[in-house]
């Protein structure tokens, strides 16, 4: 949009109109120089509380310089203002996803916020990986065999060298390690269970 077709309140840099300008604008309105839009427009800036300067001068710069003010005289004794335009309304998409990054952030502060004492959610659980589970079945395997050799020896020294009782022997330790094992495994697991309580009670008491 040029400035000879700006509007009389159009945002920017405005002037207050003084008597100067009025009468400069009075006869700019009627000067034939001039053409029929520029005209039209100085006659509806007279009436105005303030002026757009770009208006202003673009009828200053068409006007007959023999008979024009001085630039600085015209404007002598005239206040400037800046008229700031209209903040642009927030389209309902863009307010929607603002209120979304607003929720976020929120929940993202309150997490911070509470995580010293929220309890971790994500807990070890027994062979959970398959490296737990390997190893507890190598350990598993190495407690059999030691007690199938230990029976073996006890009931060879016993027996004497029959094949039969020391084969039972270390049938009999076997047995013996993996009732071991199972002992073993339920004590880690009813800690692991204990601790668990233990941290959700303190933390309610907490609350």
């Amino acid at each position: 949009m040029s400035n000879e077709t700006l509007p009389p309140n159009s945002p920017g840099l405005a002037v207050l109109p003084t008597e100067s300008i009025r009468s400069f604008l009075l006869s700019a309105s009627k000067e034939p120089r001039l053409s029929h839009q520029l005209r039209d427009l100085a006659s509806n800036l007279i009436s105005q509380n303030h002026i757009h300067y770009g208006s202003l001068r673009s009828i200053w710069i068409a006007s007959d310089p023999s008979t024009r003010p001085q630039l600085i005289s015209l404007f002598s004794g005239s206040e400037f203002i800046f008229t700031s335009p209209k903040p642009r309304e927030k389209s309902e998409e863009l307010k929607a996803r603002l209120r979304k990054l607003q929720e976020l952030a929120e929940k993202n502060a309150y997490l911070e916020l509470v995580k010293d004492i929220t309890p971790r959610k994500v807990e070890n659980e027994p062979f959970s990986s398959y490296k737990d589970q390997l190893g507890f079945g190598l350990h598993v395997a190495l407690t059999m065999f030691t007690g199938y050799l230990v029976g073996y020896a006890a009931f060879r020294a016993l027996f004497g060298h029959s094949p039969a009782m020391s084969a039972a022997g270390g049938i009999l330790g076997i047995v013996c390690g993996m009732l071991v094992e199972t002992l073993l495994f339920i004590i880690r697991t009813s800690n692991r269970d204990l601790k668990s309580s233990t941290a959700t009670s303190t933390l309610k008491k907490n609350q």
